[in-house]
Parts: C-alpha cells; structure tokens; sequence
C-alpha cells in the first residue's frame, strides 16, 4: 500500500522570538517494514542531519534571527511492505528497552493488574493486556499532555495514543519484556486528517511485535514508521528551546491518503 503524507506545524509568537534550537524527528526511513519513495523536510534556519542513539533521523535546526511565526513541514510518499507479524531488529539491542524512565514508571498497582492478565509472557496474552488497557483507559482526545506519565494516565482512567503507549510499556517492562516506543502515522481510511501517531513494539519470542492499543491493530500494515526510542521524549516530532517570544501558540496537522 502506497501512502501520501503531509505533516504541517505551525508556531506563532506574541512577541520576537530569536536564537531558537528545534530538534525535529520527522524523516522515515526505508526498512524490511515500509520503502520511502520521497520525502521532503521544511525547516527553519540553518540545520545539521544525524542519526541519534536508536537510529533515527534527526534534524537540528538553529534560527538567530527575530521572527513571529515558525513552520515546519514534512511530506512525502512510503510503500508500505505485506510483512510478517514479527521481526528482527539487529540495529539496538532490545536490553536497552528494559530501562525504565520518567514517563514509564510503574508503580504495584500497574504491575498487578498486568501480572493478574499475562500469566505467560507470549504474544496472545500482551494482545489480551492491551484490550484491558484500552477498557481501563478510554480514548479521549485533549484529555492529557505530552508531560502526562505512564503511572498519571493509568490513574486518571483516560489518555491518547501516547498515554496507551506509555502505560503498556511500562507494564511490559515491569513483566521484564524490552518494549519501546514508536511514532509515525496511521492510515485510516475513514478519517484522512490525523494527528502524528504512536503505539507500541515488544521484544516477545524472540522478535519485535507491534501493539497498536488506541486502536487494537497487533499488525502494522497502516503504520508508517517514522523513530523509536523508550518513550516519547526520545522520539518528539518536535523539541525546541528559544529566547523570548511571549507567548508560544501551535497547530499541527497531519493528512494521510492512499495513492
């Protein structure tokens, strides 16, 4: 399957904001999973490319200069492959995933309650947490931050995308499975305009098993993959530092259309 993305953010300023830094993660890469046929990044200023610790693509982008308004846009075109369900990633080692962070702590109660539904650490009972994830927490747009923990979300009983993420990787963790964090795009026929999206990979029977659980799909036939890391700080679309500016407001759009 052949998709189109167009990924537009937008700042606006109340007042001059200068010597701004954005750290930006919003190139995919071609792997066994997806083939990107092309892909264009609009940033702002002077930028330098690399690859962090996990392998992802990453810009940094430095502005001197007084401005209002700051767009940054990302668009291009990935194929996405008819994979198996799990693979083998020989780029980071999945011990590196077992680590715990500030966003994916898990306290007793989170262990608890995934230890009460994964009597054995196999696919078919992660897949069975997940859907109890999801009871537990229901979707709810605008409900939480990109700041919210693992352990907040849990307790608040409502979260997004990364509030999902986050919790089912801190359980997996405490269950002593490496699993990391993942952000991209979800094509959805249905709904073109998406946010940016994030879900889930667990290191179980020897491969790397996607779990998207905001919308229970176990395979990535829709995702495109764009970085991972241990959670959502490692992977943020974009992180930035200024001087001044006041006050700081955004929008973000993302269009995902088959092609």
């Amino acid at each position: 399957m052949k998709l189109m993305v167009n990924h537009q953010t937008h700042y606006h300023y109340t007042q001059a904001a200068r010597n701004s830094v954005q750290s930006i993660k919003m190139i995919p890469q071609s792997s066994r999973h997806q083939l990107v046929e092309s892909w264009h990044i609009s940033v702002p200023g002077q930028y330098t490319s690399k690859l962090d610790a996990f392998n992802n693509l990453w810009i940094t982008a430095s502005q001197r200069h007084d401005y209002h308004y700051l767009t940054i846009m990302a668009q291009g075109v990935v194929d996405l492959y008819d994979t198996e369900l799990g693979y083998v990633d020989t780029g980071v080692s999945p011990i590196l995933f077992l680590q715990g962070t500030n966003m994916t702590c898990c306290d007793l109660m989170m262990r608890d309650f995934a230890q009460t539904i994964v009597k054995v650490n196999d696919r078919h009972h992660l897949v069975l947490l997940a859907e109890q994830i999801l009871q537990h927490i229901p979707y709810q747009p605008e409900s939480t931050s990109v700041t919210t923990s693992a352990i907040d979300s849990f307790y608040a009983g409502q979260g997004v995308c990364q509030d999902h993420a986050h919790v089912f990787i801190a359980m997996c963790r405490a269950l002593q499975l490496p699993a990391r964090y993942v952000s991209g795009y979800l094509y959805d026929q249905n709904q073109p305009h998406l946010a940016s999206h994030a879900w889930a990979e667990v290191f179980v029977e020897n491969e790397w098993y996607c779990f998207d659980i905001s919308n229970q799909i176990f395979t990535p036939k829709s995702h495109i993959y764009v970085a991972i890391g241990r959670d959502y700080l490692d992977v943020a679309p974009v992180r930035g530092v200024r001087e001044q500016g006041g006050i700081e407001s955004m929008t973000s759009s993302v269009q995902v259309l088959a092609c």
